[in-house]
């Protein structure tokens, strides 16, 4: 898969072109649908399917302070979308001058002049173009006037959630935000994933007998709620059990709030400086503060021995 920052980068020779457009954070259930049925327009009109994206995240611009967290970096993205069969993914720098193209002018730079697009495939609330004037009505209208076809897809097709609301970013947040991350797995189809790389902390894990690693998360980074998790820990292409401690440590009246992992029976780990990714499968448990480091260190051994029975391989 072909993997470009601004239009710039896109080949000359590149050909016609089938695209579906958005922030596409999470890449859930819904942008699956939307992105495998793009894939599958360029297979029956035999040209290449790219996904267009945007960085920063639109809203950052628009109005700076308000960027969303984020359910998974772009280069995850993109990872995800060349598991889907996608040829190419674009991303567009998002900038103020970016922001003022009216809905026609975003059409023909980007998707006429810039990728030469025999079709567009979008969801029904997709929105483009300066004030997003720009809805999938226009986008077909413009698309007889400029040669391609617009295929609108029933995100109902994706599934709902427990509640009955339709998949989206804004749900995989709000459920990531709470602790219920296997609510978020639902929307996700899979694990929500952090990432970042291990730094030093305090080192009570170790004192403790069960050393962490500290995981310094990017920026704007979607963290579940404070508590105890199941999951994984990934170091390349290693993927271990893990109890993880979201939180600011109130037993030792911490104040910094840390991602911290516990890979489950593996000794001798040196991961200082190596950039690792931690899965969440399971809330376990609340943060809290107990009486004694005694009742702590029960609790912790109740923690990791559920960890291990809920990721069990």
């Amino acid at each position: 898969m072909q993997r470009w920052r601004g239009l710039e980068e896109v080949p000359g020779d590149w050909g016609r072109s089938v695209v579906t457009i958005g922030s596409f954070d999470g890449v859930h259930r819904g942008h699956q649908l939307i992105i495998g049925r793009a894939v599958e327009a360029a297979a029956e009109l035999g040209a290449r399917s790219v996904v267009v994206t945007f960085d920063p995240h639109p809203s950052e611009v628009v109005r700076p302070g308000s960027h969303p967290p984020l359910l998974a970096p772009h280069h995850r993205r993109a990872d995800l979308m060349e598991q889907l069969g996608v040829d190419a993914v674009l991303v567009l720098p998002f900038t103020a001058a970016f922001s003022q193209l009216s809905p026609e002018d975003f059409v023909r730079l980007v998707l006429v002049e810039g990728l030469h697009a025999a079709a567009v495939v979008e969801g029904p609330n997709f929105r483009f173009g300066h004030r997003a004037a720009g809805n999938v009505e226009l986008l077909a209208q413009l698309g007889e006037r400029y040669g391609f076809s617009v295929d609108v897809c029933d995100l109902k097709l994706s599934g709902q959630a427990g509640g009955g609301e339709p998949f989206s970013s804004t749900l995989a947040r709000r459920l990531v935000a709470s602790g219920d991350v296997a609510g978020a797995a639902e929307v996700l189809g899979r694990p929500h994933q952090v990432e970042g790389v291990v730094v030093r902390g305090a080192q009570r894990g170790r004192e403790l007998g069960y050393p962490t690693a500290n995981v310094d998360t990017l920026p704007h980074t979607a963290v579940p709620a404070d508590g105890v998790y199941a999951g994984y820990l990934t170091v390349g292409q290693e993927r271990m059990p893990a109890a993880i401690s979201v939180g600011t440590n109130p037993q030792f009246d911490g104040k910094v709030r840390t991602v911290e992992a516990y890979a489950i029976d593996r000794v001798g780990l040196d991961l200082y400086g190596l950039h690792v990714a931690v899965d969440f499968v399971a809330f376990l448990r609340g943060m809290e503060k107990f009486d004694t480091l005694d009742a702590l260190l029960d609790r912790m051994a109740v923690d990791v021995k559920q960890a291990r029975e809920l990721t069990e391989m």
